[in-house]
């Protein structure tokens, strides 16, 4: 059932989707790393300062936006590539070995599950932009300064 605010509810019967159960043994892990949460996220938020300092200034870059109030956990860094070719970059950093992922290369409103729902035919043209021109940099907790050094030049290099 997909509700709409202030609609009558329609129900929508090839919905994608999964149903997932955590096993004993991932439960156990998963209660030992969570007592680390706090320092994965400020391991996470360190790499992400170090991106946002090395490539602020660049003119083909975006950096993620960080609300004053809010604190980013950074599961993804995700850049917009402004006047420069994103799938050339990628193909520079993979090169390089350097896993740069784009995410979601369809946007979702034209995914082809959407494609009878007739909200899909929205027209979203920010949505459509980005989905050209967003690419994700390595982010992870264990991430030593040697890498993030490697990253942030190799991604500097084919940019300038």
């Amino acid at each position: 059932m997909v509700a709409n605010h202030g609609q009558s509810a329609r129900y929508y019967h090839d919905v994608v989707g999964v149903n997932s159960r955590l096993d004993t043994l991932q439960a156990v892990v998963l209660r030992i790393k969570l007592q680390q949460l706090d320092n994965y996220i400020a391991a996470r938020r360190a790499v992400a300062a170090a991106y946002d300092a090395a490539f602020a200034g660049n003119p083909y870059i975006i950096t993620p936006f960080q609300a004053a109030n809010q604190v980013h956990v950074f599961h993804q860094y995700t850049l917009q590539i402004e006047g420069k070719d994103r799938s050339e970059l990628q193909a520079y950093l993979a090169d390089k070995k350097v896993p740069a992922m784009i995410y979601y290369p369809v946007p979702g409103h034209r995914q082809k599950m959407f494609e009878g729902m007739t909200e899909t035919h929205q027209h979203l043209p920010v949505t459509d932009t980005l989905t050209t021109k967003v690419i994700s940099l390595p982010i992870h907790t264990e991430m030593d300064t040697d890498q993030l050094h490697y990253i942030i030049e190799s991604v500097q290099s084919f940019l300038k």
